[in-house]
């Protein structure tokens, strides 16, 4: 009995970088993805959200892996196996990270305006968003985000929860079973399966993310973590990310599919469309659940986004420098203000042109998805990670058919490119 209470407190003791993974996961990818798939074809694509959850889980599962069995991240990883794989990644995160942080830092804005009503517009409410964001980070460092991110996942979680459960409260799923999907293997529908795979529950290279938490983690306990404790870890984060993207899916479903309206192509004027539509469907009462639950899924991404980018471009210049910890906190820093300031300016000076930017980041994102697949697959099956801690036949199957999912879907999006 005192052994299952000791481990019990371990795995406890060990959770946060996956619940840090679950929040940069739960952003656009489910309030405006996985809502809008619901919204516009009911429960047709429901195997869609589950195939991606499934594809993605062995190559994301592999980065905290490999950080408990060597109890370094993925980034050393990389450059140990040669400049393709190091160089791929950082091209990857340097021609996504400042469109990807203005992006979510936007919607945020927006969200939080619909909120609080403040009068204030999108630009100066991402200015107060990244402002919070870096002091909570920078006084607190990573026991206050680890912390913060447990509280911010669990009232997301319990918000939405409750969204669903009041429109199944209202009857709505037998009118959702009874209406007919319109067609989806057409052009159209195929560019939103191919947008909505390959953002949901989240890009691969956070699984580069997930190996520095788990890895500050480790450090922040003072103790190494164990390969039980990663596992644990992962899984919790990620089937929270799953299980509220299938929240966010069945709103779509049973509060929007059907309605008659043409929907924003924007995504925080989606999510006022949704909170309205709450409101018309179960009365005003319920808008703020919903608000909030919108609200806090963008920040908890934006929270962790500005704090995964700087350490990611920390450990490259330590990689390159042979930096101390002390030295890789300064630069941290320094990118912490760095890289969301770049985006705000972004913001500000493009705004006219931020959806091509946006498209071009995602592009990429998705397009390399099967390579960092690759990586992570070589990395943790080959010499560097320790035996005990490499995946056994049956999973290494899984994760080849799992990389040939990834592969057919990234040369149907290359085919509908050029149609």
């Amino acid at each position: 009995m005192k052994q299952n209470t000791s481990q019990k407190t371990s795995i406890f003791k060990g959770l946060g970088p996956g619940l840090l993974l679950a929040g940069a996961a739960i952003g656009v990818s489910h309030l405006v993805q996985a809502t809008r798939a619901g919204a516009d074809y009911g429960f047709l694509l429901i195997w869609v959200l589950a195939l991606a959850c499934i594809t993605k889980y062995p190559f994301l599962e592999f980065g905290p892996r490999y950080a408990a069995a060597t109890g370094d991240h993925l980034i050393h990883g990389y450059k140990k196996m040669g400049k393709f794989p190091y160089w791929t990644f950082i091209l990857i995160t340097v021609g996504s990270m400042f469109i990807i942080q203005a992006a979510v830092t936007i919607v945020t804005a927006g969200l939080a305006e619909r909120l609080f009503g403040m009068g204030w517009d999108n630009f100066t409410w991402s200015f107060v968003i990244i402002g919070l964001c870096i002091l909570l980070l920078l006084i607190g460092k990573y026991p206050a985000l680890d912390k913060a991110m447990k509280i911010i996942v669990s009232v997301l979680g319990l918000a939405t929860l409750t969204a669903v459960i009041l429109a199944f409260g209202e009857g709505r799923l037998d009118q959702a079973l009874e209406m007919e999907a319109p067609a989806v293997w057409n052009k159209v529908g195929i560019a939103f399966i191919i947008s909505f795979m390959g953002w949901m529950p989240i890009p691969l290279d956070a699984s580069v993310w997930h190996s520095i938490w788990t890895r500050e983690k480790a450090i922040s306990n003072k103790s190494k973590t164990s390969l039980r404790e990663a596992f644990a870890d992962f899984n919790i984060g990620y089937l929270a990310a799953a299980f509220i993207g299938l929240l966010f899916f069945l709103m779509g479903v049973l509060i929007m599919f059907g309605s008659g309206i043409s929907f924003s192509g924007s995504a925080v004027e989606f999510s006022g469309q949704l909170i309205d539509l709450y409101g018309k469907t179960l009365g005003d009462w319920s808008k703020p659940i919903i608000a909030v639950a919108a609200f806090i899924a963008m920040f908890s991404t934006t929270l962790a986004v500005t704090d995964a980018f700087p350490r990611v471009i920390a450990e490259i210049f330590a990689e390159e420098k042979q930096s101390t910890e002390s030295q890789k906190w300064k630069n941290y820093r320094w990118n912490v203000f760095l890289i969301p300031g770049l985006s705000l300016l972004i913001l500000y000076f493009f705004t006219a042109s931020f959806t091509v930017l946006i498209d071009f980041a995602t592009a990429l994102s998705f397009i390399s998805a099967p390579f960092l697949a690759w990586f992570n697959y070589r990395l943790i099956t080959g010499k560097q990670t320790p035996e005990e801690a490499k995946p056994g036949k049956a999973y290494r199957i899984f994760s080849v058919l799992c990389l040939v999912v990834l592969v057919l879907f990234n040369l149907v999006y290359i085919y509908t490119l050029f149609q």
